[in-house]
């Protein structure tokens, strides 16, 4: 009886292993949960408030494949300091700047042939530090298929031994992400910076004038850039 126990521990619990493997084997095939429809992912998995997901969902979305629809309306959201906004609320030339960028986005994204509408979102439907889903509930009150959130930071370089006094030399990053909203994956992204040079122009008052215009053109070099790589992305 002991030598039948020995001999057959081991078989059993190889067998066991064998079973366990095959089931594991399956489970990590076709996924049929809600959102994943032949491992392509067709809606979010993140399934809070809070925008957390589960280990299970993790690997579903890491074994899944999706794609953007081949039209596309999309929603622009520009995020900021909500200190420097309610500082600069009545302030013509900020906004005016501000509203350059945001134009300068929409005709990079009209480019694109997949682009058929684009809106910015209100901050009537943003709270005043939006996260990932608010942004993603706004878009979806506005029928937009991906979401384009950007933010701008910029300054004027203090220290540069070549350059004359007259000389002013600003800098300006500016990162962007796309939302894809039924899925709340992000299938593009990127983070730019440039310089721009110039001088104080004659027309302008003072060089406080010439300092906000040469940080405006950093700025917009960055939004071209940025819509150079998202239409090529878009192209593919």
């Amino acid at each position: 009886m002991k030598f039948l126990l020995k001999f057959c521990l081991p078989i059993l619990a190889l067998g066991a292993c064998t079973s366990s493997h095959h089931t594991n084997s399956t489970s990590s095939g076709v996924y049929q949960a809600a959102g994943v429809q032949e491992n392509n992912i067709t809606q979010s998995l993140f399934q809070d408030k809070d925008a957390t997901i589960s280990e299970e969902n993790i690997q579903r979305i890491m074994n899944g494949t999706y794609s953007l629809p081949n039209k596309l309306r999309v929603a622009l959201v520009k995020l900021e300091n909500s200190k420097q906004r309610h500082y600069y609320w009545n302030d013509e030339d900020y906004l005016k700047t501000q509203q350059a960028y945001v134009d300068l986005f929409s005709e990079q994204l009209l480019i694109s042939g997949r682009v058929t509408k684009n809106n910015t979102i209100p901050d009537l439907l943003l709270p005043s530090s939006p996260g990932f889903t608010t942004i993603r509930e706004a878009a979806v009150r506005m029928q937009a298929d991906v979401v384009l959130v950007f933010t701008i930071t910029n300054d004027v370089y203090s220290r540069y031994k070549f350059l004359s006094k007259n000389d002013i030399k600003a800098f300006a990053t500016t990162q962007a992400v796309l939302i894809d909203v039924r899925t709340g994956l992000v299938p593009f992204s990127t983070v730019v910076t440039r310089d721009y040079l110039s001088q104080k122009q004659e027309e302008e008052l003072n060089q406080s004038e010439a300092v906000r215009r040469i940080q405006k053109e950093a700025v917009l070099l960055t939004i071209q850039e940025i819509g150079q790589q998202l239409n090529e992305y878009l192209a593919q």
